[in-house]
C-alpha cells in the first residue's frame, strides 16, 4: 500500500471480508439478515487517526457490513470452531491456549468475538467464556447461532469488567489490528487477567503491509515501505472515517506486549496447509506458499516487577 489514495481495500480475516476482494468461495447457507448498503463507495487513503476516530469508524463499519460478513464467511468460520486466521489453523490442533481438557472451568475473554465461534467452541471444552465485540450488530448474529455464555458490547480499549476477572483471553483478528493504542487494550486486558494469565491474539502478519492485497502474482511485489506505519483510512464525502486499520511493525507489536506488562512466550507465523485451496481476499494458496499472512502472538502475564511505563 502507498502513501497515495487507492482503491477501496478490505481488511483482515475475522473482521472485513478480506484484502482486495470482497468475494469469497465459502458462502453461508443460513439465511442472510438484509441490511441496507452504504449509498457509495468511500475514498481509501492514508492518514491519520486517532483512538476516538478509529473506534467510531469500525464501531459503524462492522454494524454496516456484519451480514455480508457472515454470509460470506460463515462456512469457513463455522458456528463452533476455533480458527486462528485465513490459513484455517485451527485450536484443536494448535492449542495455543494450551490442552483443550485444561481449559474446563476456566473464565475466558473473547475480544473482537464476532458471531462468537470460538467462545462456542470454548464452552463445548467446558470453559466459561464471555464473548466481547464492539458492534452490536455482530453479537446479533452471535445470539442469533445461540449460545449459553455472555455476550458484551464494549470497546476493547475500555473492559467493563473488574481486575482479575478472567484465565485466559483471546482474539482471532479482533480490536489489535484496527486500534490507535494497542497498548491501551494489551493493559486492559493484563488488568482483567488474574496472575500467570495467558493472551493469545492474532493480526495480519505485518510484512504484508509491504504488498498489495491481491490474492495472484500482482500481489507478490513489493509496493510500498513496511516502515510506514501511517493508518489506512476509508473515508466518506466529508472526510469521515468510517473504516480504520493501523499497522505496526513485528519489533512493535513485541514492544507492544512487553510495555504492556506481557512475556512473549511464542510467535507462531502459520504456513498454508495442503488441503487449503481457497481465497480469501488477499490470502491464497500462491502467497501463503511465499509470504507470512497471519502472525499470532502468545503471551502470559508477567508478574516480574512494576507494570513498565508509557514510552
Amino acid at each position: 500500500m502507498s502513501s497515495e489514495a487507492t482503491p477501496a481495500r478490505d481488511a483482515p480475516f475475522a473482521t472485513r471480508p478480506g484484502p482486495a476482494g470482497r468475494k469469497s468461495p465459502h458462502t453461508s447457507t443460513r439465511e442472510p439478515i438484509i441490511q441496507e448498503s452504504e449509498a457509495s463507495e468511500p475514498e481509501a487513503t492514508r492518514r491519520d487517526a486517532d483512538v476516538t476516530e478509529s473506534s467510531r469508524a469500525n464501531r459503524g463499519w462492522w454494524d454496516r457490513n456484519a451480514d455480508e460478513y457472515q454470509v460470506e464467511h460463515g462456512t469457513f468460520l463455522g458456528d463452533d470452531r476455533f480458527v486462528w486466521g485465513p490459513e484455517g489453523l485451527d485450536e484443536v490442533e494448535a492449542e495455543l491456549l494450551g490442552p483443550p481438557e485444561d481449559l474446563k472451568g476456566r473464565d475466558v475473554l473473547e475480544i473482537g468475538a464476532g458471531a462468537a465461534q470460538c467462545s462456542r467452541w470454548l464452552t463445548a471444552q467446558g470453559a466459561r467464556p464471555v464473548a466481547l465485540d464492539i458492534s452490536h450488530r455482530q453479537l446479533q448474529h452471535a445470539l442469533r447461532i445461540g449460545g449459553s455464555f455472555p455476550l458484551v458490547c464494549a470497546d476493547a480499549g475500555a473492559l467493563p469488567f473488574a481486575d482479575g476477572s478472567f484465565d485466559l483471553a483471546c482474539s482471532a483478528y479482533g480490536a489489535l489490528p484496527f486500534v490507535a493504542d494497542p497498548r491501551q487494550v494489551l493493559r486492559e486486558v493484563r488488568r482483567v487477567l488474574r496472575p500467570g494469565g495467558r493472551l493469545v491474539f492474532s493480526v495480519t502478519h505485518p510484512i504484508r503491509w509491504a504488498f498489495p492485497d491481491e490474492p495472484g502474482p500482482e500481489g507478490l511485489s513489493v509496493s510500498s515501505s513496511y516502515f510506514d506505519r501511517t493508518p489506512y483510512v476509508e473515508q466518506d464525502e466529508e472526510g469521515r472515517a468510517v473504516y480504520v486499520e493501523h499497522h505496526r511493525t513485528l519489533g512493535d507489536r513485541v514492544r507492544d506486549v512487553v510495555a504492556s506488562g506481557f512475556r512473549l512466550v511464542d510467535l507462531v507465523e502459520p504456513e498454508w496447509p495442503a488441503w487449503n485451496t481457497s481465497e480469501w481476499g488477499g490470502w491464497s494458496p500462491l502467497r501463503g506458499n511465499l509470504l507470512p499472512g497471519t502472525a499470532i502472538f502468545v503471551c502470559e502475564r508477567s508478574e516480574t516487577g512494576a507494570l513498565p511505563a508509557e514510552g
